[in-house]
């Protein structure tokens, strides 16, 4: 033995086995497939890692002064995050308004958001209003008439914040979009800092998705599904903080031996109570905004609920718990309920505030007035306030629609295609003549100009790759980081393949692109190999990762033209319909 504490002072039994005798069979059997278990240390370090030091030798092999090399590496956790955020923002705000027209959904959800953040409800607009809003910067009455609208109205409320800080036009109802998607990259790199103890493959996360395609054109649009997001991922970050500091907490109350190394205990990780845990609270209340989107953050609030559990049950187990579920079950499990769920669902029922506050005599929010016509038949109604059963009524309405929609549309794909990019949406198209719109006279004929909702290929085609890697990383090496990003994935991609008759579009996956970014990541990560790799696979590795990174970034650049609407000879258009259903 190597430590001086005496093996009967440990809750493991089988210290007087071999290594592999240890583990139990199914871990044995599994090590084939590439299982390994985690060795065995202090168990402070397991339960909160150490971050890995960035050295300030690469900045001292450029000729940055030793003291100034030090100082970058110390403030680079958060200096790192900063510059790639600032880059995204770049890219995300130049030329916000253009192109000057109203793409795709933005018909609904920027006249939507401007009538909200006005009336409380949504309204019928004349259908010929949007020219008379772009050539009059907005000043249009707004009408009266209530509209029935499908989604809850969170996300419109946040377009709407722009709309009220810059005006009824392009870049109001698309700024609060860009905002939120240039933030949604600097908290991407904080979390995969935070899971991946590493500041570098962190900033490489929040990279990736800086120039991935999608979240490019999904933050330049006023659309939904970028603010639906930005709030799943909140909620993704809130219950990694939660854990590292329930974790630290844990660590903090167990005995050390004379050696200082801190040693599993039995009663207290069974008896431990951690307290009220604001960032689990937090994340409910950005659960509860990202249902108030749209309704698939609900599979959010299922899936992030029994990771955060699940979680909980691993700190108690390496802390030395013999029965960490029934632990979980008497400490925590009743927190984390009402942390999450009735939090998020009072969440959702406030930001209905303007519709159940507008009127009840038929001028207010569509079906307002729905309990006070016809809402009282059941016998148990009366235990009910008018608005709430008004309420109930519209949403069951909404359910119904959405389960019973089948329209065929151009754009619409299925999601087995989503990632390998089968089918992008096109939000806007022209074809000017030369000479107009941006079209170069020389170009002879009609030039092309496009908004298109692509993913960067070469990034989407890794990441399909890179999911494959996290799913076999979280079941044969129990890996908990791919385990949360497979999370993530899951919750946000595979209910879809429940709705196959649906009329469903590839730009919903945006709100899982931050996890294959993750993935992504980790992969590159694994590429350049692990930390006491020779130096030989590490250069070569590095090189690799690198080739690989700068040809996404080329990939983005070369796809810019069909990103922004910028106006291109009808051959380069061309060239870049890599696919014949991307046309």
């Amino acid at each position: 033995m190597t430590s001086t504490a005496s093996s009967m002072d440990s809750t493991d039994t089988r210290q007087g086995q071999a290594p592999h005798e240890q583990r139990p069979s199914w871990q044995q059997r599994l090590r084939r497939f590439g299982y390994t278990a985690a060795p065995r240390s202090d168990v402070r370090d397991r339960l909160v890692p150490p971050y890995v030091q960035p050295s300030p030798r690469m900045w001292q092999f450029i000729g940055v002064s030793r003291p100034l090399a030090e100082k970058i590496a110390r403030w680079s956790g958060w200096g790192g995050p900063l510059l790639v955020t600032l880059l995204a923002g770049v890219l995300r705000f130049w030329n916000l308004g253009n192109p000057k027209r109203v793409i795709f959904d933005e018909t609904y959800y920027a006249k939507d958001a401007w009538a909200l953040v006005h009336r409380g409800f949504e309204v019928n607009w004349d259908k010929n209003v949007n020219n008379l809003i772009l050539s009059s910067n907005g000043d249009v009455p707004i009408p009266t008439d209530a509209a029935y609208v499908v989604h809850p109205p969170v996300g419109k409320y946040v377009i709407g914040l722009g709309e009220l800080m810059f005006g009824f036009n392009p870049f109001g109802w698309r700024f609060m979009t860009a905002l939120l998607g240039t933030l949604a990259v600097l908290m991407l790199c904080r979390i995969g800092r935070r899971i991946f103890r590493s500041t570098f493959l962190g900033c490489l996360a929040g990279a990736l998705m800086a120039v991935d395609g999608l979240a490019f054109v999904m933050a330049r649009t006023s659309l939904l599904d970028g603010v639906l997001m930005f709030f799943v991922l909140a909620a993704f970050g809130c219950l990694v903080l939660d854990r590292d500091r329930a974790r630290a907490k844990l660590a903090a109350a167990l005995p050390a031996d004379p050696d200082g190394l801190v040693r599993p205990d039995a009663h207290i990780a069974e008896t431990l109570r951690l307290g009220w845990r604001p960032y689990r609270w937090l994340a409910g209340l950005m659960l509860g905004l990202a249902i108030g989107t749209k309704w698939n953050g609900l599979y959010f609030l299922v899936a992030f609920g029994l990771m955060t559990v699940l979680w909980d049950v691993g700190a108690r187990k390496v802390a030395g718990a013999r029965h960490p579920y029934t632990a979980v079950f008497k400490r925590d499990l009743g927190l984390a309920f009402l942390a999450t769920v009735p939090v998020a669902i009072a969440t959702y029922i406030v930001s209905w505030a303007g519709w159940i506050l507008s009127p009840t005599d038929g001028s207010g929010g569509y079906y307002r007035d729905w309990a006070s016509a016809n809402g009282r038949s059941s016998s148990w109604s009366w235990l009910f306030p008018d608005w709430w059963l008004s309420l109930w009524h519209y949403e069951h309405q909404v359910y119904e629609f959405h389960v019973g929609l089948s329209s065929p549309h151009t754009y619409q794909s299925n999601p087995w295609s989503w990632l390998v990019l089968g089918r992008p949406v096109s939000y806007f198209y022209e074809s000017p003549t030369p000479g107009k719109d941006g079209c170069p006279v020389e170009a002879g004929e009609k030039c092309a100009r496009e908004v298109l909702a692509l993913g960067t290929p070469l990034l989407w085609w890794v990441a399909a790759f890179a999911a494959l890697y996290v799913l076999w990383r979280w079941a044969f090496r129990r890996d908990w980081r791919a385990g949360a990003i497979v999370c993530g994935v899951v919750a946000g991609y595979l209910p879809w393949f429940l709705y196959q008759e649906r009329t469903i579009f590839f730009f919903y996956a945006v709100v899982f692109l931050p996890f294959l970014c993750l993935a992504a990541a980790m992969l590159l990560g694994a590429i350049i190999g692990p930390p006491g790799s020779s130096d030989t696979r590490r250069v070569a590795g590095a090189t690799g990762a690198g080739v690989l990174v700068l040809l996404i970034a080329w990939n983005f650049i070369y796809f810019w033209p069909i990103y922004t609407g910028t106006a291109i000879p009808i051959d380069d258009w061309r060239s870049r319909m890599w696919l014949d259903t991307w046309v």
